[in-house]
Parts: structure tokens; C-alpha cells; sequence
């Protein structure tokens, strides 16, 4: 046996703790001592106490025996497309094969072929009745009928005796438990269902009284040896097998436990998380004053230079009219212009400048201005100095007066 076992023994809660067996290791014969056999009574408060060490150890992985009357094994067919809604919909595809309301019964499955499960049913009642028998152990998370721990191989049965019941496993999810009185007409039953075994290992205190349990015609393939359930399960080798604890009686997490265990810290890490919390608001609300304060300067500071128009990003805005007025080699700066412009005046005698007007924008620079000149053909000549110098003069408008000829031209970079 490689994990401890709880069973129920006549109402008693029993502890089977892993190993056992008799001196030099071979299994339990005619002469294996009765201590072999005998389970810690989980009554006594040192057993209990030792289990639970046990449990908080994790020396083991307990298993706790689900009596096999309380426990129906069943083997279902379903498609791939019922296994997708397996969980729902496997009581009411049960519903005709069982007597009792499906209200009241517990299912619980574990795959056995790609298109088979094999199912275990009891009721409710009886889950919570054993539920509420381990409260004080939660580590027992694997519940297990107690036919399935038998030793089975295939083309064999295993039947233990065990007082007035025997417990019977006739496949790799096949057994049930019954009264012995009633043993040889399952059997019989059984018989006609499957085929004959090879051998039927049986287990018992009486070879004579038990052997004539078995039906007539099986009885030459009895194999009698001295034991009980403890004795049969020290040659059961682990198998994956069903474990009822599924659905609402899934082993839950203690979380409770662990509530009581660290609410302490849990309380100092709120605490601090809080100051933490409040301590970074406060700082949030210090600096959004000061960039309040900040960009009121700013925004002061740009009125003083700038007093009109909309402030949407002060600084800038204050570069992009610094770029403009500087000039450069990419751009026509206010400078850049009147330099140009000056100069196309500067050449030619006789020509001023009356007015002069200048224009900012993200495109560039643009200049409005009033000229005077001798004669229209002057006029002309300043307009195309100013093309030759890489600008670009449009003449909106000209008109003589006297003897002088007043035009406006406009100035800007060459589309």
C-alpha cells in the first residue's frame, strides 16, 4: 500500500497508514500476524493527532475509502460533442438507469477511453455525511470507492471478506460491495454478464466457509488467501481512478485558514498601502499647483512680448516669432526682406519707400509695401531686382501723381 487509506468500519472512522505487511516484505499468507491487519481508530485523539502531523507533513497522499454499497460504478458511452457539456448534462443522461431523484444524487466521471467514461454514483446525503466525518482532516482530497482499491489484473476478480460484507472488483472500473449472503447471486449474475475469470483471489479467514460463497462452477478458480482489505490493498499497485470529490464537493482552498494565519500582515500591508497612497496625492496635488503657478508666469511673460491673440503653447509660439524676426537660411525673417528689399531700392536712384507693412505666419513672412518712383519704368526695375534677388514682387496696384508714380508691391518667398 504507498498512501494512507480511511475507511469506514462498522460507523468507525479507520486509519490504514502506508506500508505494512508482513516480515520480509512478501504478501500477507496462512501465517501473517492479526496486527497486520489491524487499523488505527481515528476515536483516539493520539492517532487523530498523528494523522493530522501526517497530513501537515505531507508525508503521504491519504485517500479516504468511500464504502462501496453507498458507491454505483457505472461505464458511459458519449460522443466527442457530448464530452463538451459532460458535467451538466451526464445526470439526466443517467436518469433512466437510476431510481433515485437526480436532485439527490451526486455524479462524478473520469475519462476511460476517448469515447467512455467511467462513473460513480452516490447520494448527496451520504457525500455530505462523509464530508462532515473529515472535516477535522482537510488534507484528504482523494475520495475513492473502496472496490477500486482492490488488486485487480485483467482475466481476474478479487473478493474480500470482510465480516458479514464482501467486497468485489471484477475490472479496471467494475466492483461493487454486497452482504456475503448475497454474493453467490451476484457473482452468478455476473457470470452471464462477462466472461468466466482465470482466477478469482480471494481473501477471507475461513478457506472451507469461504470458498462455498463462491458459485459452483467458479470455485476451481478460487485462489484462498488469509486477509482483509488491508492485506489486499498492500499488493494494489496506484492506478488513476475516479474521485468523487468533484463539483460542489471539490476540495475548496483554506482560505480561512490562511485569513486567520496572516491577517496580521495582511492589516500592517493595508496600512502602509494606504499612507503610501495618500502620501502620493498629496504629492500629486503640490506639483499640479506649482505647474499651475508655472504656466501663469509663462503666460505673463509671453503678454509682456505678445499682448494679443490666443496663448496655446507660450514657449512656442515665442520661438517661432523669434525665428521670424532673426531670418534664416531656410526662412524669410522680417531682416531677410528688408534686406533684399533695400537693396533692389538702393539701386535704383530716385525710388523711397512710403509705407511698409509686415505679415507673420506659420508658412513664412510677407511684406506690403508703398513705393514712389520717377516713372513707371523705375518701378518696374525695383520689382525686378527684387525677383532677381530670389524673392518674389507681385504689383497690386500703381497710379501717377504728378510728376511721380506711387505703386504697392507685395514681397514674400517664391511659391
Amino acid at each position: 500500500m504507498h498512501s494512507s487509506v480511511i475507511r469506514l468500519v462498522q460507523g468507525r472512522l479507520a486509519w490504514y497508514a502506508p506500508g505494512g505487511g508482513p516480515p520480509g516484505g512478501g504478501p500477507p499468507g496462512d501465517d501473517a500476524p492479526e496486527a497486520v491487519d489491524a487499523p488505527q481508530w481515528l476515536d483516539d485523539e493520539d492517532v487523530r493527532q498523528q494523522l493530522r502531523a501526517a497530513l501537515t507533513q505531507q508525508r503521504s497522499r491519504p485517500r479516504f475509502a468511500a464504502p462501496g454499497g453507498d458507491v454505483r460504478l457505472l461505464r458511459v458511452p458519449v460522443s466527442a460533442a457530448e464530452k463538451k457539456h459532460i458535467a451538466k448534462s451526464l445526470p439526466f443522461m443517467l436518469e433512466e438507469q437510476v431510481v433515485e431523484d437526480i436532485e439527490g444524487l451526486h455524479f462524478a466521471s473520469v475519462p476511460l477511453d476517448k469515447l467512455e467514461l467511467g462513473v460513480a454514483v452516490c447520494s448527496r446525503e451520504k457525500m455530505l455525511a462523509w464530508r462532515a466525518l473529515l472535516e477535522d482532516f482537510p488534507g484528504i482530497q482523494q475520495w475513492v470507492p473502496e472496490q477500486l482499491l482492490l488488486p485487480w489484473r485483467e482475466g481476474e476478480w478479487c473478493v474480500v471478506l470482510e465480516g458479514d460484507d464482501a467486497i468485489v472488483r471484477f475490472d479496471s472500473f467494475g466492483g461493487f460491495s454486497i452482504e456475503c449472503e448475497l454474493l453467490s447471486v451476484m457473482l452468478s449474475g455476473l457470470l452471464a454478464e462477462r466472461d468466466e475469470p482465470a482466477a478469482i483471489i480471494l481473501y477471507g479467514s475461513d478457506q472451507a466457509a469461504d470458498t462455498a460463497l463462491i458459485p459452483e462452477p467458479l470455485r476451481d478458480r478460487v485462489q484462498w488467501r488469509r486477509g482483509s482489505l488491508r492485506s489486499a490493498m498492500l499488493l494494489s499497485e496506484p492506478q488513476p481512478s475516479v474521485n468523487l470529490r468533484q463539483g460542489e464537493f471539490t476540495a475548496r482552498l483554506p482560505v480561512m485558514r490562511w485569513w486567520r494565519e496572516w491577517r496580521a500582515v495582511a492589516a500592517v500591508f493595508a496600512v502602509a498601502f494606504g499612507l503610501q497612497l495618500v502620501a502620493g496625492y498629496l504629492d500629486y496635488l503640490k506639483l499640479q499647483r506649482e505647474n499651475q503657478s508655472l504656466r501663469a508666469a509663462v503666460e505673463a511673460s509671453y503678454r509682456e512680448a505678445y499682448p494679443r491673440g490666443a496663448v496655446v503653447d507660450a514657449e512656442t509660439q515665442l520661438q517661432r516669432q523669434l525665428a521670424a524676426l532673426r531670418g534664416s537660411g531656410q526662412s524669410s525673417g522680417f531682416v531677410h526682406l528688408v534686406e533684399q528689399v533695400g537693396a533692389a531700392i538702393a539701386a535704383n536712384p530716385g525710388t523711397s519707400v512710403a509705407t511698409l507693412n509686415y505679415n507673420f505666419s506659420d508658412r513664412g513672412g510677407e511684406m506690403r509695401m508703398n513705393i514712389e518712383a520717377a516713372d513707371f519704368e523705375a518701378v518696374e526695375r525695383v520689382r525686378a531686382d527684387i525677383n532677381q534677388a530670389g524673392l518674389q514682387a507681385i504689383m497690386e496696384s500703381s497710379s501717377a501723381r504728378g510728376d511721380r508714380v506711387r505703386a504697392r508691391l507685395r514681397v514674400g518667398e517664391k511659391s
